[in-house]
Order: C-alpha cells, then structure tokens, then sequence
C-alpha cells in the first residue's frame, strides 16, 4: 500500500529537498568555475592602459597558420625527395665517370648509411625523421637493382631479372621492416629526459603478440613490390593469356590473406587496394577467356579461373568484419561462379541455350540458401541467384512483347481470313530463339513459387512475380508451339479464365490485382487475335463478354469484370452488325443497348459505381459516332441516349444527369429538324424554350424569391434573339408581324405580374422590331429632306434635354424604382 502523507508533511518533504537541490546547484556552479579558471591561458592578459594620443592601438596577435609537425613532415618529405632525386641523376648521369670499385663504394656506402642511419634516429625517438631517410633508403635500393642490372646483368631479360629484383626487394623489404620491430623503442632513449607515457609511441603488437615495427613505411613498400614478381615473371616467359589471369588471381589471394590477417593498418590498407586492382583485373580477363571460348576445355579452363576468383571473394565473406562486405562479397563470389560454370554449356550447346545456362548455375546457388552457412552468407547466394533471374527475365521479354503486341496489326486487315498457326496471327516477326525465352520465364516462374512457399519476408512479392511469369508464358507458349489459330485461341482463353481465378482467390491484394490487369490485358490480346475470322470474332467476342458477367458474381471482381463485359457486349454489337453487312448507321441502334444495360446495372449493382456508368457513357459516344453520316437515325439515337440519362437522373444521387438528358434531347430535336430541312430559327429553339420555361415556373413557384432573370432569362433569349437576327434580314412582312406580336404579348405579362425579365426582353424586342419596320421609311425620308434638317432635329433634340435635365433624372429614378419593386 502505498502511504500518502498528509498535505502539512508532504510540503515540508518538498522544501528539504529544494533546499538539497539548491545546495548542490551550488556547489558545481563553484566546481566550475575552477574549471573555467584552469583552462584560462596561463599568462592572463595584461591590465588595458589608455592609449597614448600618437600612438595607435596594437594589433592583435596572428595565429600560426600550421603546425609543428606539419611543418615538420613537410621538410622531412621534401627533403626525402630532394635526396632521392640526387641519387637518381648520380646513377643516371655520373655513373660512367667511376670505375667498378668506385661505383660500388659509393653505391654501397649511400645505401648502407640511408639504411643504417633510421636505427640510430628509432632509438633516439626521432620517428619521422627515421621514416624520411628509410624512405630514402628503399628508393636507393630500387637505383641498387637498377645499376647492377647495368654492370652484371645487361644480357639477361629485362622483365625477367624485373621479376627477380621484385621480389628480393620486397622480401629485403620485409626484412628490413621486420627488424625494428626488436628495437626497445624509444621508452629507453627518453628515460630520464622527462619524456611521459603519453608523449612516446608505442609499439604495436599483433594478436599473436608479436612487436610490430617502429616505422611504417617499409612494409608496405615491401607489400607494394610484392604485387610485381609473378606478374613480371609471367610476361617474361609470354605464358599466355590463361597463365597471365591465373597470375592476377593468386596474386590478389596473397593480398586478401594480408588484408585479412595482418594487423597493421596500413598493409592492409595497401593489401586490399592490390587485391581489389589485381583481381578486377583477373576477373576481367578470365571472363573474356570465358566469353570467347570456342570449345569445351578452354570453357573449363577459365571456368577454373572464375572459381578461384569466386574463391577468393567467398574467403572474403567468410572472414569479413562486417555484415554489409561480407554480403557483398558473396553476391560477387555467387556470380563469378554462374559465370565461369555457364560457359562450359554456352561453348557446348546452340547459342540460343547460351542464357538458359547461365540460368541453371544462378538456380545452383539456391541450396546454398537452406545450408549451414552465416546468414550474411546465404542472404548473399539469394541476391547472387536472383540477380542471374532477374537477368534472363530480361532477356526473355522481347518475346512477351512480340506475342502481346504482334495480334494489334491484325487491325488493318479485319476478316482477312484465319491463318494456319497462331503464329502467322501475329503481325511481328518471330525471334528465332523464342522456345529458349520461353523456357527462361517457365524456370524462373517456377523459382518465384517455390520461394514464395519457402520465406515469409518476401512472399507477396514472390508469389507477385511468378503469377506474372507464368502468365507470360502461357502467352508466349501457343505462339513457340505454333498450335492451330483455333486452339491457340482456346488456349489463350484458358490463360484468362486462370488469371481471373487467381485474381478473385489470392489472398494478397498485389497478387490479386496483379492477375486482373494481366486478365485484362489478356482478354485484349484474345479480341485482337480474333480478328481474323468473321467467326472467330463472333464466337469471341460472345465469350468474352459472357465470362466478364460469370466473373462478376465475385464480390472482388464486380466492378472490373462489369465494365469488360459491357466492353465485350459494345464489341460484339458492332461486330453482328457488321456480320448481318448492315449500315453503320443501324449497327448503332444495338450498340446503344449497351448504355441502357450499363446505367440499370448502376442502378442495382451500387458498388460499380461510376466505373460501369463511364463505361456506358463511352458506348454511347460509340453509338453517336456510328450514325454521324445518317440524320434520322442520329436523331433517334441521340434521343434513346437521352431517355437513358433521363432515367439516370431519376436517382437522387444522380441529379445532374438531367441536364444532359435535356441536352440530349435538344440535340436530337435539332438533328431531325436539320434531316428535315427546317430553315425557321424558332423550330431549333422552341424546343429549348418551353422546356427551359417550364424549369422557370416551377423554380418561381419553389422560391418565390428566385429572380425573374433566372427563372425566365435564358428560356426567353434562346428564342427572341435568334427570331429578331433572322426579322432584321427578312424583306417579307410575317415574321416580324409575329415576333412583335409575341414581344408585345410577352411585354404586358411582364407588366401584369410584375417580372422584370419579361417586361425587358419583350419591350428591348418590341422596340427594335418597330425600328426594322421603320426603317425603309427612314431611308427614303433621310434622302427628300434637306441636309440640314437632320442637323437642325439633332440640335433641338439636345436643348431640350438640357432644359429637363433634372426632370429626366427624377422619372428615371422614378422608372428604376418601379423596375426594382418587380420580381
């Protein structure tokens, strides 16, 4: 239990322990403030003095711009060069002036004083200044070789005694290295001198315990010339291409054993830098060795290569630090070895089964997966063989490509009759090499699925990718069997009913979806390919659309399976048409039962929603275009469209339908008149305009506080505008009799109740209409009346609006008042 103390006691609680805090505040801010003071500089500043009135203010201190030992390395390095560039133009240029005894002496002498000289600075504790003349010292060595090779050995090879002066170099090298790693270092020199643990350098020691040198320059200058002597050698004896890469690699296996086992940082800095060059180099030149075999034992021979440099890069995995290289090492060690063993069955079979071989090493590299191995290991096999997969895949989709698009040229030659095999169906040319593409998907199909059973973490993209690889080869296989056309399209119609079967039982929604595009597509290629034969594309078709309306009893597959099997269903509509050789114009008359059939599966099947209504609407636009070039029947059509979306506008949540209905009907009104050759504007807008009034009143009679403008605006100008353009060109007396008629008509309703809409339009009307009949008048008076008069009526016309300004502005006021209290 839990004992809460009373409020009095937990406050006093509360105050010792502010009080602790405050007193151990306290103390570190005191704590540091000694700090502060020792890390202050030991000399503080002097206390400011006043300048004096001639004098200006000092300048502050310049801060140095490198170190000392910078600036000490820089000497010794530039020293080392100096000294080293002397020695060569000795050798080079002053040679020939010395005899043998002196050449030798003073060779002999300069070499042994710069490698004798670094002992004395070790033990001294002058570390750099040992490593410049060691430096100096090995590059003298190199000048040794080099002269002795000038006086002893001038007939023998050049690259030959190259290998052998190499590789003495670098075992003298070794050695030379070797031995400071027995000097005491410089713990002994600086005893008693004040010299501290901290400030000396300390030996280093490999885990065997072993002293490593004092100087680190020699070894791996030795490491560097090791990479040289079999190289040299090799070309010396002009081995051969095969003896040359053999070479690199062993020479790149002693660099990995350096850089794996050698605890000194800088050889195997140097170690795996060689091994890296050396070996791309050695794997470069056996795969060419590989690629360009002509026969089964060169094959072999450098598939012997590539094993060892597969090796080598799984030596690597095995012992590598890091799970990243290690992986990584693997993944090359994999593909090493599916190169050097593919080329053996790409030098012995048909180059067409040249990637399938490939292909069975990449799969080879699958057990290693379930093996005893490290993780990083296994991890590393699986992307080395997916890698090889992936690769074929890639190959093999031109075939895909060609037996998915080769059916689409079947377009421009509709009914040319069936052809033999499915593959003269195809307006592509065939790659030769089809069956061996084919088998590539089939394998790695069959790898996806067996992966997709065997892991967890990758099994929906697994199964993904192997219900797409065999779909492609279910497509690709009628094709390389060259199946009859008749049975290559019922095989294709399997490969669909089996895409929708995965589609609607999948238990992942990748899978699922994945298997509905490539039904999709499918079922496109099917309908492409039937066009060959009247028959066919019948039957087809018929199927089609009959397996969509089957698939979508699935709740999954509804909505898709819906909108193709109307698809199929408009498809098949134009194909009887055409069949029965009817007009295109006919022919649009079935097409428009798709529409109809769309919108009353909208209506009762609601999760189709507006996939199924679009697909529909798209039908009808099919239908439309189809009887462009007949007037009649584009009206009739037009006008069933219409009916359909009146219908649709029947649902609540589908209101906006209607105005397309009325648009539609409009134009089907329209159509017709213009079939029937109906020039009288009022035809073409009546039709528009009782309507739209309608709409007006029935608007007003809902919101009595609708605007006349709204109501009746647009239903009124739809009709008076284009009647009084078409009055002002007509000579004959009729027309615009009637129209002012109907403007005066219209004039008074708007006065008895009030509209203003009403009241102007057919007063604005009226009023231009009275001007047409005036104006013949107009004319002949304008030519017996002086010209003077018109002049005259114009000037008098302005005085006495000046003189009533006022008066004007208030009955206009007045006017507008009484316009603004109507509706």
């Amino acid at each position: 239990m839990t004992h809460i103390p009373p409020p009095a006691e937990e406050l006093r609680i509360l105050d010792a322990e502010l009080r602790q805090l405050d007193v151990r505040r306290a103390h570190l801010l005191a704590r540091r403030a000694v700090l502060v003071g020792l890390l202050r500089p030991a000399f503080p500043p002097a206390p400011a003095v006043p300048p004096r009135p001639e004098t200006t203010a000092p300048h502050a201190p310049r801060r140095p711009e490198t170190t000392a030992s910078g600036v000490q390395n820089v000497l010794l390095v530039l020293g080392g060069v100096l000294l080293t560039v002397a020695a060569l133009v000795f050798t080079l240029v002053s040679w020939g002036l010395l005899g043998i005894a002196g050449r030798s002496l003073v060779l002999g002498a300069v070499t042994a004083a710069a490698l004798g000289v670094p002992w004395a600075l070790v033990r001294r504790g002058l570390r750099s200044t040992a490593e410049a003349v060691a430096g100096l010292g090995l590059a003298l060595t190199v000048l040794d070789a080099y002269a002795l090779h000038e006086v002893a050995f001038t007939v023998s090879d050049g690259a030959g005694y190259a290998a052998v002066a190499s590789g003495v170099l670098a075992g003298a090298w070794t050695v030379y290295g070797l031995g400071f790693g027995a000097l005491p270092g410089p713990a002994a020199a600086g005893a008693g001198r004040g010299t501290t643990a901290e400030s000396r350098p300390e030996g280093l020691h490999d885990p065997a315990g072993l002293r490593l040198p004092a100087l680190r320059m020699p070894l791996p200058m030795a490491t560097v010339a090791a990479q040289l002597p079999l190289l040299l050698w090799v070309i010396a004896v002009d081995a051969g291409p095969a003896a040359t890469a053999a070479t690199l690699l062993v020479t790149a296996a002693g660099d990995t054993v350096l850089a794996l086992r050698v605890p000194l940082r800088s050889i195997r800095v140097v170690a795996a830098a060689g091994a890296c060059g050396m070996g791309t180099w050695g794997v470069l030149a056996a795969c060419w060795l590989s690629l360009t075999a002509t026969g089964p034992s060169a094959a072999a021979r450098a598939a012997a290569l590539l094993a060892l440099a597969a090796a080598i890069a799984l030596g690597v995995a095995w012992r590598a630090p890091g799970p990243g290289l290690a992986t990584g090492a693997t993944v090359t060690g994999g593909l090493l070895l599916v190169a050097g063993f593919g080329g053996v069955p790409r030098a012995a079979l048909p180059h067409v089964w040249a990637v399938p071989g490939y292909l069975v090493c990449g799969v080879a590299l699958l057990p290693a997966v379930r093996s005893a191995l490290p993780g990083h290991m296994r991890r590393g096999f699986a992307w080395a063989s997916g890698c090889v997969q992936a690769l074929a895949v890639v190959w093999a989709l031109p075939v895909v490509v060609v037996a998915l698009l080769g059916p689409v040229g079947r377009a421009a030659h509709i009914w040319a009759g069936a052809p033999s095999d499915l593959r003269a169906a195809l307006w592509a040319p065939w790659p030769p090499d089809a069956t061996a593409r084919t088998a590539v998907l089939a394998v790695v199909a069959v790898m996806l699925a067996l992966a997709a059973r065997a892991t967890t973490a990758w099994r929906a993209q697994a199964a993904t990718g192997a219900v797409a690889l065999a779909w492609a080869t279910a497509l690709v296989l009628p094709a390389a069997l060259q199946l009859p056309y008749a049975a290559g399209l019922f095989a294709q119609g399997l490969t669909l009913v089996a895409g929708l079967a995965v589609a609607a039982y999948a238990r992942r929604a990748p899978t699922s979806l994945t298997a509905l595009l490539l039904s999709l597509l499918t079922a496109l290629g099917i309908a492409a390919l039937s066009l060959a034969s009247r028959t066919a594309t019948l039957v087809v078709l018929a199927a089609l659309t009959a397996l969509f309306a089957t698939a979508a009893a699935h709740r999954r597959l509804t909505a898709v399976s819906v909108c193709a099997s109307l698809a199929g269903a408009t498809g098949l509509a134009c194909a009887v048409g055409a069949a029965a050789d009817w007009r295109a114009p006919h022919a649009a008359l079935l097409v428009v039962v798709v529409p109809a059939v769309a919108a009353l599966l909208a209506a009762r099947v609601p999760r189709t929603g507006s996939p199924v209504e679009a697909v529909g609407a798209a039908a009808g636009l099919v239908a439309i275009g189809l009887a462009v070039t007949d007037g009649p029947v584009l009206a009739l059509v037009l006008a069933l469209c219409g009916v359909i979306a009146a219908g649709t506008a029947l649902r609540t949540d589908r209101r906006p339908a209607g105005y397309l209905a009325a648009a539609l009907f409009v134009l089907a009104a329209w159509v017709r008149l213009g079939s029937w050759a109906v020039g009288a504007p009022e035809a073409y807008t009546l039709p528009v305009t009782v309507p739209a009034l309608v709409v007006g009143i029935v608007r007003q009679r809902r919101d009595p506080l609708a605007s006349s403008w709204t109501a009746y605006g647009p239903g009124l100008s739809v009709t008076l505008v284009p009647s009084l353009l078409t009055a002002w060109d007509d000579a004959d007396w009729r027309r615009p009799l009637l129209l002012g008629t109907a403007a005066l008509a219209l004039t008074l309703l708007g006065a008895r109740h009030r509209l203003q809409a009403p009241l102007v339009l057919g007063g604005s009307v009226l009023v231009l209409d009275a001007l047409h009949e005036l104006a013949p008048y107009l004319v002949q008076l304008t030519g017996v009346l002086p010209r003077w008069v018109p002049l005259a009526l114009a000037g008098l016309l302005l005085l006495a609006l000046g003189a009533t300004y006022e008066q004007r502005i208030r009955d206009a006021k007045r006017v507008r008042e009484a316009l603004g209290r109507m509706r």
